[in-house]
């Protein structure tokens, strides 16, 4: 695993801390971890939504199903 170094504006840095004082997760990076977790899932959907808009219009795919499962 490697570590980032990422600044913060004050009201993300607060929130960050908010959510590990309420329970969300046990630590600042856990908080940021989770975040960048949701945002890969998030853009794996899309990614899959785009798809089906293409098939909708009769557009060929291209690409191997198994990597975009991996990203859900």
């Amino acid at each position: 695993m490697s570590t980032l170094s990422i600044p913060f504006p004050s009201n993300l840095e607060e929130f960050i801390e908010s959510s590990v004082k309420s329970g969300y997760a046990p630590t600042k990076a856990e908080v940021v971890r989770k975040a960048v977790r949701r945002l890969a899932e998030e853009q794996a959907i899309n990614d899959v939504l785009e798809a089906q808009r293409g098939v909708r219009k009769g557009e060929i795919l291209y690409g191997d199903i198994d990597e975009l499962v991996k990203k859900i």
